[in-house]
């Protein structure tokens, strides 16, 4: 699940700086942006995203190296690792208990990064230097991505949730959503009649790193292959759809469109939408960046010794 999650963070990604029209095309020279986000994505543990900082992250989930992850797990993961990104600046919110608190989305994305210094030397999260890419000190709206754990069913999904499943992938600030089968973990894109659409990304390939002019050869990093189907009724209940919205007008029209296409009166709602902070939960405080000056890197070192790694992850606890 944690490839699925690298996935749809980095769409997120492509969406927030190469816009939603943008489209890869092999052996094509790529703007700066695009061979940037590729590195935050490296398979090396000094990479913001790399699988070695996710499984990482992981431990403080209560997860062990290589243990299984499901889709609110990786959610959790994403949530907390973008603090340490610098460069994208992106929000993550991830909801409690099926409920998108509207109130609570806008006040993080208008929160400015916090804990971000001017630093002429590279960031520890994507290798580049990013003196000269600082923080807006007042963003109107920081991009968002918004990741909304649900469970549609015990042991299978029900039925009653499918066509508002399916309804989401309408939507034009959909990421697609986090799930899969037993043993086996997809990123859906899109549906046909009753048949999933997704990328299955459990491909081994060569190991690819940067080049000394900072590109990557990047064709591993494409789906070269049509995209597979299944039966929705074979998914597993446990899932996370991802959405993202680069303006606060595309959260309003979200909002809109999930009113009118999701909760449905009459209807088994698959999640909540509620203006305000519910009164009964404890207060809500928008993760900032611990006072530590590293992305965790270091703490992979040494995978022995679990208890120790828990420890010293927890200076990194949100």
């Amino acid at each position: 699940m944690l490839r699925c999650g690298q996935m749809m963070l980095a769409q997120a990604l492509i969406c927030k700086h190469l816009g939603r029209d943008w489209c890869w095309e092999m052996q094509q020279e790529q703007p700066e942006e695009y061979h940037r986000i590729l590195q935050c994505f490296l398979d090396r543990k000094d990479c913001c995203y790399s699988i070695h900082q996710m499984a990482q992250m992981g431990v403080g989930e209560g997860k062990s190296i290589g243990e299984w992850f499901g889709p609110n797990t990786v959610a959790q993961v994403l949530k907390k690792l973008a603090l340490f990104d610098e460069w994208n600046s992106l929000a993550v919110y991830v909801s409690m208990d099926n409920t998108v608190v509207i109130e609570d989305i806008k006040k993080l994305c208008h929160m400015c990064p916090s804990n971000l210094t001017h630093d002429s030397s590279p960031s520890p999260g994507n290798g580049l230097d990013q003196s000269t890419h600082l923080p807006e000190p007042s963003p109107a709206w920081r991009p968002l991505l918004l990741i909304i754990p649900l469970r549609l069913g015990i042991n299978q999904i029900n039925p009653v949730y499918i066509d508002a499943f399916k309804e989401c992938f309408k939507m034009p600030q959909s990421l697609g959503a986090l799930g899969g089968k037993p043993n086996s973990a997809y990123y859906f894109i899109g549906f046909l009649g009753n048949e999933l659409i997704y990328l299955d990304p459990h491909t081994t390939q060569t190991f690819v790193d940067s080049e000394e002019d900072g590109t990557v050869d990047d064709q591993s990093f494409h789906c070269q292959q049509s995209p597979h189907r299944m039966q929705i009724l074979n998914l597993d209940p446990s899932v996370a759809l991802g959405f993202f919205f680069k303006e606060e007008e595309d959260f309003d029209n979200w909002c809109r469109l999930v009113q009118k296409e999701i909760l449905k009166p009459q209807s088994l709602q698959m999640f909540e939408l509620v203006q305000k902070h519910p009164a009964h939960w404890p207060p809500f405080i928008p993760p900032t960046k611990p006072e530590v000056t590293t992305t965790g890197a270091e703490l992979i070192e040494s995978t022995n010794n679990l208890s120790e790694l828990e420890e010293d992850f927890e200076i990194l606890s949100m």
